[in-house]
């Protein structure tokens, strides 16, 4: 058979993969928690005052604790149509540790030549293997949460500049955001207020709108990025999101706009 006869036309979009990332309690984890049917991996006591369904903490705070957690639920029987880890920041110290413990060492920095970052990414792809084996064999939208941090950024094109990224090392962030169909940075959307100082002089003052919103794409301030062609910006709300999803994907839960996890 001629592989020209298997030629595939038009969209075939499957269940996301999202990374949500930004400030603490900015309202990740009650973003992901408003997705359809979702059970949360949780490597960090953060969930406390959501209401949703959770692996415990006690049970996924090892490496092993998490592959097995994905396991069940590829095997399993259960209805959940949405993973989601929260957060990816502390998965890493998991990951490092059990790099640590096979290595014999104390910290992933005891390895010489910085391989210990490469030996976490080998544990990093059995992670998104696991995901990915969800998502093609159980239906299910990954959401994966992580915190911000502030990086400089060497620009070739301008001076270097600083910018929100995720709280990951490069390698791994690198690597998570390529197998992402969706980087979405939280945070609150700051206007700019000038004053009067006097001299025929204005001072710009950033000023916070109390807005929380989502940047879908890359700017000079983050990095971000879409494959559903989203506007530039949209409210922190999966509802909101949801709109623009190729599926019917409603929200399954009465969604609190004032949630902040």
């Amino acid at each position: 058979m001629s592989l020209l006869e298997d030629v595939q036309t038009g969209k075939q979009q499957g269940p996301r993969r999202i990374m949500l990332y930004g400030t603490h309690g900015i309202g990740k984890s009650t973003f992901a928690s408003r997705a359809p049917s979702p059970i949360f991996i949780q490597t960090e006591d953060g969930l406390g005052g959501i209401d949703c369904c959770r692996f415990p903490l006690a049970s996924t705070s090892t490496f092993d604790g998490v592959i097995a957690a994905l396991t069940e639920l590829l095997q399993g029987k259960h209805s959940y149509k949405t993973i989601v880890i929260d957060s990816l920041d502390w998965l890493e110290q998991v990951i490092w540790q059990d790099v640590c413990k096979a290595n014999g060492v104390e910290s992933i920095e005891k390895i010489g030549y910085a391989k210990g970052y490469t030996f976490a990414l080998v544990q990093w792809r059995r992670v998104l293997a696991g995901l990915s084996a969800l998502r093609s064999q159980r239906g299910m939208t990954a959401i994966l949460t992580a915190h911000s941090t502030i990086e400089k950024f060497e620009n070739p094109q301008t001076e270097t500049y600083s910018r929100y990224t995720p709280k990951l090392h490069k390698h791994a962030s690198a690597v998570m955001q390529e197998w992402c169909d969706e980087v979405l940075f939280a945070h609150h959307k700051v206007m700019v207020r000038k004053e009067e100082e006097g001299f025929n002089k204005e001072r710009a003052r950033p000023v916070d709108s109390n807005q929380r919103v989502i940047s879908t794409v890359e700017k000079p301030f983050n990095i971000a990025k879409n494959r559903l062609d989203l506007p530039d910006e949209i409210p922190l709300s999966w509802a909101e999101f949801a709109k623009y999803l190729p599926e019917n994907i409603t929200t399954t839960k009465k969604e609190k706009t004032n949630g902040k996890n």
